[in-house]
């Protein structure tokens, strides 16, 4: 399988359907699973965590975090590649013990959600929403932003769910194996350096 391109990727999101997305070999050399939020449902994000770590994450527009009042994990970020984390999350209502596919379905919806409010939510949580950087791809070429700026060429809601793609080993998938995996779950596979030349190209 070859890697999809942006326009690809930005079909399969708006359909509610996973897709991976790679950073280059001088960062992570990784890959991600990135969902749309809104979108989420108890089998996407059970497939989600049955290809990831397990641990996901939502990447949050800036403006959606702060309305959300969701303030910084910690008082001083030391994460080495400056990954926003933010205090963890469940949603208030219609969750269980908020670890399953369903109920992280549902708190990342409502964390997508235009009407929730920060009483929608409760700290901590199963949900790492993370901090997104206003210029995207072009500001940071991380997951976060790729997945934030990916939904909004899909014109969807500024709230992914990310989650990192490991080997059958238990360490971190590369390139093979991402390209692998797509072509057998039908998944398109992209980059986040093409996504930051298309964004170059349309801010020229």
């Amino acid at each position: 399988m070859s890697l999809a391109t942006i326009p690809e990727a930005v079909a399969a999101l708006a359909a509610g359907r996973p897709v991976i997305v790679v950073d280059d070999e001088g960062r992570e050399n990784e890959g991600d699973v990135v969902l749309a939020a809104e979108l989420a449902t108890a089998e996407t994000i059970a497939w989600t965590v049955r290809n990831t770590s397990g641990f996901l994450c939502a990447p949050l527009a800036p403006e959606l975090a702060d309305a959300l009042e969701l303030p910084p994990m910690v008082a001083v970020n030391q994460d080495p590649r400056g990954t926003a984390y933010t205090v963890t999350v469940d949603a208030a209502q219609g969750v269980t013990t908020g670890i399953s596919a369903a109920d992280r379905a549902r708190t990342l919806r409502v964390l997508a959600d235009p009407a929730s409010v920060a009483a929608d939510l409760l700290r901590p949580g199963h949900i790492v929403p993370l901090r997104g950087r206003a210029g995207g791809v072009l500001e940071r070429p991380g997951h976060t932003e790729a997945s934030l700026d990916l939904l909004a060429l899909a014109g969807l809601r500024p709230a992914a769910v990310i989650g990192e793609i490991v080997g059958e080993d238990g360490s971190m998938a590369q390139l093979p194996e991402l390209l692998a995996l797509g072509e057998r779950e039908g998944v398109p596979v992209v980059t986040i350096a093409d996504l930051v030349e298309l964004r170059t190209e349309a801010a020229a």
